[in-house]
């Protein structure tokens, strides 16, 4: 077996190598999410940390790793007997992303408890993970009713299982790591506040770190056994230093003032909650621990509140994370006193004798670069500002609560809150015979399915003889992310500024929206003589509404060249995400000034939309008192809808009658 890469060979990266340890001397601090770009040791560093845990005693033959001393009365292997009992190195277990609910807590034998009576159980994830680590790559990327399993079973210690009226429970206690992507989506406000403590990584750029990430990288390649040997002592003194901490821990005493300060330093920062302090505190007292001292000094409140508010303070995608150190130092010093320590210090604690892991920086990281497209001159005759026939981009108008935009039908995407599919999760709608193995059982159809039979089957009268052709399977109905794509005119007759501001602010409405129900979103811009891509399909809304904010403006109106960019996006992402339904949403005032023939080339392009079915709805975005319709024209040959801008409001009373004549229209269809 080829030597995991060292942990102490890790270059830089300083927070997140103390959040992990951290986590290592107290799992109750609750895991911890790491943030950060592709190629910055994220996984590397997750994976080198379990070679340092202490090994665990766990009793033989026990599925469930109780341990020998105190074994889990509940244990369904036991019951077991005090004492005895075998050592064995932590495990670190990876919950894949495309993982089922079956897979992540185990799954009850559902054949053969109803044919046989034998309530059989398959352990799943959370039980290897016991007395280990849980590690998840990629946590913004699961489903979240996975999610929401995962973080219950961490913060009760125990994990439940209940199918068809059986119901096992097992201890599930392990550190939680989890590392995401953010320019991939974010986790909702709800589930970041399950994690303890949160770091942003990102890659060194220091020349000199950046040739010491290469060199160790090469040496570990070539010869990974011999690289891990060279860092054997290096290890060997951190792994002793989590055991001395651990042993450490119970004696260190949270004085009355750090816990003052910790409750200001939440207080101040606005964290909703109580959790905030609970984590703070056993943070704080783990870092004392860390740091062999037995009293909670303000350095160790300090250090708390830096790796575990900031993720706290996010409560949309659009929030910049981080916190205000200036403002976090004048509360830590207001509220002190004599029984902590006000001045941080930097030295203290991480593996080399102080607070903080040494200076390196991960074997894995790499630079993304990007720049923004030259804008063109408009000529529509409407008021120009900034560059040559260009306006300066202008700020978004406040975000407010929008209609539900939804794709017409029934689909079977991504899991979400938007359109109607076929999903695992939802409300029971009918039964099918299972295609591989059965997860949901439909115990009525099975009930039919196998009552015909029994005088056959030489039933006794002692109850119901189902075999294994009588299963059926429970077919349910949920909701579905989709990928919504926004076709935004960004052109002359668009550029007032008042009236821009307004756009802005419905498409950050509907990013707020599409964020909320879990959808992948794309931008594609029209001015001048083209369009763009802004944004290519991500799941990452914060990113898109960072381009729409230093959205350019000005120019001819093309149109056409926008709903064929928008095409030519959607065919691509098919070929990616079959399963997953657009939704276009093009934001225009109708108009077609750009190109040859703009008008006829504008409505052949609408057609090919509506000859593909793909669903669209049209912001309608002309104002004053002459009004010309085209945008509604434009929505009729998309074969879509179309909305004002008053009537995308959730709450407007032009939006209320628009969701009662669809209502209407679509009960007399259903009729």
């Amino acid at each position: 077996m080829t030597a995991p890469y060292p942990f102490t060979a890790l270059v830089g990266q300083d927070d997140l190598r103390l959040a992990l340890l951290l986590n290592a001397v107290s799992p109750a601090v609750g895991g911890v999410l790491v943030r950060g770009e592709k190629g910055t040791a994220k996984s590397t560093a997750v994976r080198a940390l379990s070679a340092l845990l202490p090994e665990v005693d766990v009793v033989a033959g026990c599925r469930f790793s109780c341990a020998p001393g105190a074994p889990d009365p509940a244990c369904p292997d036991g019951p077991h007997e005090v004492g005895g009992g075998v050592a064995r190195a932590a495990r670190m277990v990876e919950l894949p992303v495309g993982a089922s609910e079956d897979r992540l807590v185990g799954a009850l034998d559902i054949e053969r408890a109803l044919a046989e009576g034998v309530k059989a159980f398959e352990p799943g994830l959370l039980a290897d993970a016991h007395r280990g680590i849980l590690y998840v790559d990629e946590v913004n990327l699961l489903h979240d009713h996975l999610v929401d399993l995962l973080l219950d079973a961490a913060a009760m210690g125990a994990s439940y299982v209940e199918r068809e009226g059986v119901s096992v429970r097992h201890a599930a206690r392990f550190l939680l790591v989890g590392t995401m992507n953010p320019e991939e989506g974010e986790l909702r406000p709800q589930l970041l506040d399950r994690f303890g403590l949160t770091v942003e990584v990102a890659a060194s750029r220091e020349p000199d770190q950046r040739v010491e990430v290469v060199k160790r990288r090469l040496a570990y390649d070539d010869d990974p056994d011999g690289f891990a040997g060279r860092w054997a002592e290096e290890e060997g003194a951190v792994r002793a230093r989590i055991v001395a901490a651990r042993a450490l821990l119970p004696r260190v005493r949270l004085g009355d003032g750090a816990l003052r300060q910790i409750a200001a330093t939440c207080a101040a920062f606005e964290v909703d909650g109580m959790r905030a302090d609970i984590v703070m505190a056993r943070t704080a007292t783990a870092l004392a621990a860390w740091a062999g001292r037995e009293d909670v000094l303000a350095e160790d409140v300090r250090q708390a509140a830096l790796l575990a508010l900031p993720h706290r303070r996010r409560r949309n995608p659009f929030d910049a994370p981080g916190l205000d150190e200036d403002k976090l130092d004048e509360t830590l010093e207001e509220f002190g006193d004599g029984d902590t320590d006000p001045d941080p210090d930097p030295d203290g604690g991480g593996p080399d004798g102080g607070g903080q892991p040494p200076q390196d920086s991960g074997p894995e990281q790499s630079g993304d670069s990007g720049g923004a497209a030259r804008p063109e001159a408009g000529d529509d005759g409407q008021p120009q500002g900034g560059g040559a026939g260009e306006q300066q981009a202008v700020r978004a108008g406040e975000p407010f609560r929008t209609k539900v935009l939804s794709v017409p039908g029934l689909g079977e995407g991504a899991a979400g809150r938007r359109s109607r599919a076929r999903t695992e999760h939802g409300r029971t709608t009918g039964a099918r015979r299972p295609q591989g193995a059965l997860t949901k059982l439909h115990l009525a159809a099975t009930v039919r399915a196998a009552a015909p039979h029994q005088r056959a089957r030489g039933r006794s009268g002692r109850g119901l003889v189902v075999r294994r052709d009588d299963l059926r399977q429970a077919t349910r109905e949920g909701r579905e992310g989709n990928l919504v794509l926004f076709v935004v005119d960004a052109s002359g007759s668009m550029a007032a500024r008042q009236r821009m501001t307004a756009v802005k602010g419905a498409v950050l409405s509907l990013l707020l929206d599409a964020y909320q129900r879990r959808d992948k979103v794309g931008l594609v811009t029209f001015r001048g003589t083209g369009a763009e891509v802004a944004l290519p399909p991500t799941s990452s809304v914060d990113a898109a509404a960072v381009r729409l904010e230093s959205l350019p403006t000005g120019g001819r109106t093309p149109l056409a060249a926008g709903l064929l960019r928008a095409h030519e996006v959607l065919r691509v992402e098919r070929l990616r995400d079959p399963a997953r339904r657009p939704l276009v949403v093009v934001v225009t005032d109708g108009r077609a000034t750009g190109g040859v023939e703009p008008v006829a080339q504008a409505g052949r392009a609408a057609r090919l939309f509506a000859a593909e079915g793909h669903a669209s709805v049209v912001v309608d975005c002309e104002s004053g008192p002459v009004r010309l319709g085209l945008a509604g024209q434009l929505a009729g040959e998309l074969g879509g809808t179309a909305v004002t801008l008053d009537e995308l409001r959730a709450d407007s009373i032009a939006g209320l009658v628009n969701d009662v004549r669809e209502s209407y229209g679509s009960a007399r269809r259903v009729a």
